[in-house]
């Protein structure tokens, strides 16, 4: 480790201790110095007939680690702080012999005590007493859901027991309950919550449509209680749904033949994996990114859920049409959907090597929601990948068209709108868009490469 005068002195625990330490920096009153690719030691002369043995481990990942034979109480001692400075200034006084007993013996002590320190660490992280913590934090957490929940369910109860009209100019009804449900520890139930802002009185027919969102709700209150009677892959959907994490967590870097933790084998994929398409959204200065993936061989479509805090900042970037070789770890469900990069092998495909876009039908992409969303009625949204889509304007909105007769209604903005039909040159293009049931954001627009 290199250090320098001015690192010294900042180790120092007061102003005494430098101006005592520079009166010992010469090499006449050290009669052994020595160092080596670990440690520097010496022996100064004291008051006493026999000098202080002083030793400095340099390996120690915090910094120099002092230990002298002097009675000071100060760490570090003026004669650690003297040995520092004469290393500094006078390297030539040191000789790269052996190290002495009294260096080796209390190195080895270090050592042996920090793998000790580590060994309880890993020991307190994965034995018995951690699975047993982590098994009483999991079961408070499910408590509180289940309190939490059954407030809802009894609220849900009241609204159908007497009608939907006392909800009329009540506008802050949704977040107080996805309040109470983030106090629940139930992140996902509280989303759902809000997202229902805005129903009421929306349409005519807001009456059934809320209806409809709220039997959704009630159906994962209901899958929650009964939860030891689902199969792994729907405790997991229910999981995902309240916003619990995975039953496994995927570790950076794990083999890829390493079984999961309730002993399943891993879902993991390696592809060529194009991106499809990407959207952002903020609440409270947390960013959420989806970057929506299709594997080139396996056909498979994949969802990467990254957050950041503060800005619209994340690691790796994706953008729709980039091809990336990769091996994704897909997380356990009835339709799995959600992954994580395990692996990027070669980084992006040259263009050369790029196939055609897939050629996908919009009764392809409603026939794939409709299986996922018989296997698991709470992911949202839907991906609707399709090809042959134009955007239309009519009016002040716009729309999809699907093909000659059938149109998408959209959440999109007019800038938006703008630069995908710019883009398009007004050619139909492939679409990835996410389906929340009653509009289709879209989060890509791949315009296949002319003839």
């Amino acid at each position: 480790m290199d250090i320098t005068v001015d690192a010294v002195i900042g180790m120092a625990p007061d102003d005494a201790s430098v101006r005592a330490a520079r009166g010992l920096v010469a090499p006449g009153k050290w009669p052994a110095l020595g160092f080596d690719d670990a440690a520097v030691w010496g022996a100064c002369r004291g008051s006493g007939a026999k000098p202080y043995q002083v030793r400095i481990d340099m390996s120690a990942p915090t910094g120099p680690v002092c230990s002298c034979s002097c009675p000071s109480r100060k760490i570090p001692c003026k004669h650690a702080l003297a040995l520092l400075l004469l290393r500094v200034q006078h390297p030539a006084a040191f000789s790269a012999t052996e190290r002495p007993e009294w260096v080796e013996e209390w190195l080895q002590a270090r050592r042996q005590r920090a793998a000790g320190q580590a060994e309880r660490k890993e020991q307190a992280r994965t034995g018995p007493a951690a699975a047993r913590a982590a098994a009483k934090r999991e079961a408070a957490r499910l408590a509180r859901i289940r309190d939490g929940l059954d407030e809802l369910d009894r609220w849900i109860g009241d609204q159908t027991r007497h009608g939907f009209s006392s909800l009329s100019g009540q506008y802050d009804v949704w977040d107080r309950l996805a309040a109470r449900m983030v106090d629940a520890q139930a992140p996902g139930m509280a989303a759902r919550l809000r997202a229902l802002n805005g129903i009421v009185e929306r349409s005519a027919d807001w009456p059934a449509v809320l209806l409809g969102h709220l039997g959704t709700i009630q159906l994962l209150i209901d899958a929650f209680r009964h939860m030891d009677g689902l199969s792994p892959s729907e405790q997991a959907d229910v999981r995902a749904a309240l916003g619990l994490a995975p039953a496994r967590s995927v570790p950076e870097g794990a083999a890829p033949d390493k079984s999961d933790p309730d002993g399943t084998e891993p879902d993991r994929v390696a592809d060529v994996w194009l991106t499809l398409g990407v959207t952002y959204a903020e609440e409270d200065r947390l960013w959420r990114r989806r970057v929506w993936l299709r594997g080139q061989t396996c056909g498979r479509l994949a969802l990467l859920l990254d957050f950041s805090h503060g800005g619209r900042q994340f690691e790796t970037v994706f953008s729709p049409g980039d091809r990336v070789r990769m091996t994704l770890d897909f997380y356990p469900g009835s339709v799995p959907l959600r992954a994580r990069v395990l692996t990027v092998e070669d980084g992006a495909v040259p263009g050369g090597e790029e196939p055609a876009l897939p050629s996908l039908t919009l009764d392809d992409a409603l026939m794939d929601a409709a299986r996922a969303l018989a296997a698991n009625p709470w992911q949202i949204p839907l991906p609707l990948v399709f090809n042959g889509a134009r955007l239309c304007r009519r009016g002040d909105g716009w729309l999809l068209l699907a093909d000659a007769e059938r149109v998408l209604p959209l959440d999109i903005a007019d800038a938006e709108a703008w630069e995908i039909l710019a883009g398009s040159g007004g050619r139909p293009f492939l679409v990835c868009g996410e389906w929340d049931g009653v509009r289709l954001r879209i989060a890509g627009a791949l315009v296949p490469p002319e003839a």
